[in-house]
């Protein structure tokens, strides 16, 4: 009994992952193809999922996320940004630019977490909660890098705020998380700025994971 409902939740895990890809929704028959499940067992799980608000069907009969995603969503945010403080601090001290975790939101870049350093005369005001689309600035092309499967480092200038320099790597390894940390400043950036950005990423993977 433990075993089938181990089974059971992966697979209701795996429908869910695969609603949240940003598409726009799916027909229970093609949730059936992509995850290689019957037609019946599908309709199971979305009558559990749908019971709990975690999916809905429009009035044509496609599958999305259901509002009850943001509640769990909301509630792990402020777990991501206590575990990344510690790196974004000692990366923002290290570099001398504020540093950030910035997680996906469908097509945005959400900042979750924001750390400026303690010792520069100036540095950029970038705000926890601010947002931007995935296709401008290092901290989205970084989690559209990790869409595609590859651990790149991203360096930009001006995207987002005139005159700011940015740098952001994707945190790896992690299914559950599309997330970047990078620093941004007004100042020149040293050569070594990406691996200090990219050895950070890996730290708070390894935290988190």
């Amino acid at each position: 009994m433990a075993a089938e409902s181990a089974q059971t939740l992966e697979r209701g895990l795996r429908l869910l992952r695969l609603l949240a890809d940003g598409k726009n929704g799916r027909t229970p028959t093609e949730l059936s193809a992509e995850l290689s499940l019957s037609r019946p067992v599908v309709y199971r799980l979305l009558t559990t999922l749908m019971n709990e608000g975690f999916v809905r069907r429009d009035a044509e009969g496609r599958v999305h996320l259901g509002f009850g995603v943001l509640v769990l969503a909301q509630a792990v945010q402020p777990l991501l940004r206590a575990a990344a403080v510690p790196t974004l601090r000692r990366l923002a001290e290290d570099v001398g630019a504020t540093a950030h975790l910035t997680v996906a939101e469908g097509d945005d870049g959400l900042a979750v977490a924001v750390v400026e350093p303690s010792w520069t005369n100036m540095h950029v005001a970038y705000r926890e909660g601010a947002r931007h689309p995935l296709v401008k600035g290092a901290a989205g092309r970084a989690i559209l890098a990790l869409r595609e499967g590859r651990d790149d480092y991203f360096v930009t200038e001006g995207q987002l705020q005139e005159g700011a320099r940015g740098v952001a790597a994707p945190v790896t390894g992690l299914p559950w998380l599309e997330a970047s940390v990078g620093v941004v400043t007004f100042g020149p950036l040293e050569e070594s700025t990406g691996r200090r950005v990219r050895a950070a990423a890996a730290e708070l993977a390894a935290a988190l994971g």
